[in-house]
């Protein structure tokens, strides 16, 4: 497919047109359209590097009743991401090269947008037996992690670290210290008082990030931390980073937009691990990611059936979709405010994920993957769950009033998504 993509507001370049052949970026500039290219005329739109979201749950194998690679992909390219990567708590978990090889073919097969899987660190997850690093890291594993449980051994922490050092790869952290949790369903604080519900302390996070911090000092290791929290998290993290310790770390969308008070009751579309918590922990988010204590956002897609969320906050599974929400309502709340400009949020969602993992990704230049979005940011709408590309509706932005639309995503040259311009 050739493509020319005319008067878009470019990142990077102002504006201009961009001509695409055979899924590279030929040219940046004003040009006239030849006789074999579809020309997309795109004025007053955004053109983008399309995003890139380390943190993703496909499901599949094993949850395709929640999402499979090809809806879950089809979310990404609808919500702009060009690029993904699946965490590992699937049935069976990748945690051998059989199973990466297995998903990795399906991801050839049905994947919409490209997909780099992670491999499990611990032998189905449980914490025990630390899988063949060095076989998992030849078949292609994006990077190593238990998401969803944090490693509570502080020595087969640092084994992994030694282990994925001499790799090249980053060990990715849900950090939560087990022992106190307590049975908690939402954030420890005012609002879990109200409602009478088991809280999660913010210290079973930041603990165990102080700890893996001094880990990776030790080992000399590439240690990211997932979905960041509380504000003494962050304070731990920015230490960490003046210390020059590798560690780099995420913020997802919905802890940046929303706290324990937006929780209206027993509405389990508001769980999620971690939970939301205080306004002075969301204040902090925002403020580590805009000095770059937090390195970019990420939307910890987890997506659920709408009968495991019915279950109410005490039984129903942790996380919310993310996906196809994210430039949404992040344009909404920071860029149409003004406490953002466009091209800071490209940078978190795009350019940042990218450079910090060393990816092929986040680049819009002459002779680069063609992996683009098209934004317009002013246009309003709905949030409707329904709409959803992906099978997970559990959201509590479902009727949210928002700015801002992905009109195309363009992955190796070939539209992937594509709204009406209008």
């Amino acid at each position: 497919m050739n493509l020319l993509i005319k008067g878009a507001d470019v990142f990077g370049y102002g504006v201009t047109d961009v001509r695409i052949s055979e899924g590279i970026i030929q040219s940046i500039g004003e040009c006239s359209p030849l006789h074999n290219e579809e020309v997309i005329e795109a004025s007053g739109k955004v053109l983008s590097p399309g995003f890139t979201d380390v943190h993703i749950h496909l499901r599949e194998p094993g949850g395709e009743h929640k999402e499979t690679i090809k809806t879950g992909t089809a979310a990404a390219a609808r919500g702009g991401y060009t690029l993904v990567c699946a965490m590992p708590n699937t049935r069976p978990v990748p945690d051998d090269i059989e199973t990466l090889e297995y998903i990795q073919h399906k991801i050839k097969q049905d994947a919409l947008v490209p997909v780099l899987p992670y491999a499990s660190i611990t032998k189905n997850l449980a914490g025990k037996e630390i899988n063949d690093l060095e076989a998992l890291a030849a078949q292609g594993a994006f990077a190593f992690t238990d998401d969803g449980v944090g490693i509570q051994s502080a020595d087969q922490m640092l084994q992994v670290m030694k282990r994925a050092s001499k790799l090249g790869k980053a060990v990715v952290a849900h950090c939560e210290d087990n022992s106190l949790i307590h049975g908690g369903c939402m954030h420890e604080g005012k609002r879990s008082e109200e409602l009478g519900l088991p809280g999660i302390p913010s210290v079973c996070e930041s603990v165990q990030i102080a700890r893996d911090v001094l880990l990776a000092e030790a080992a000399d290791c590439h240690y990211h931390v997932c979905h960041v929290s509380t504000k003494e998290s962050v304070r731990v993290i920015r230490d960490a980073k003046k210390a020059g310790v590798k560690v780099t770390a995420e913020v997802t969308p919905h802890h940046l937009l929303l706290n324990e008070e937006a929780i209206p009751g027993n509405d389990a579309n508001y769980k999620m691990n971690p939970p939301l918590r205080s306004k002075e922990d969301q204040q902090a988010l925002i403020e580590g990611l805009e000095e770059g204590t937090l390195d970019f956002i990420a939307t910890d897609h987890a997506p659920h059936a709408d009968e495991e969320k019915a279950e109410g906050m005490l039984r129903a599974p942790f996380g919310i979709t993310g996906l196809e929400t994210a430039f949404q309502l992040l344009n909404t709340a920071f860029v149409e405010t003004g406490r953002w400009t466009i091209n800071q949020l490209i940078e978190w969602l795009s350019v940042k994920p990218a450079a910090v993992f060393g990816l092929n990704a986040g680049t819009l230049t002459e002779n680069a993957d063609a992996d683009l979005v098209l934004l317009d940011l002013y246009e309003k709408s709905e949030i409707d769950a329904e709409s959803f590309q992906s099978k997970g509706k559990n959201t509590p932005f479902n009727g949210d009033q928002v700015s801002g639309k992905v009109v195309m995503t363009i992955s190796k040259g070939k539209i992937v998504f594509q709204e009406e311009l209008v």
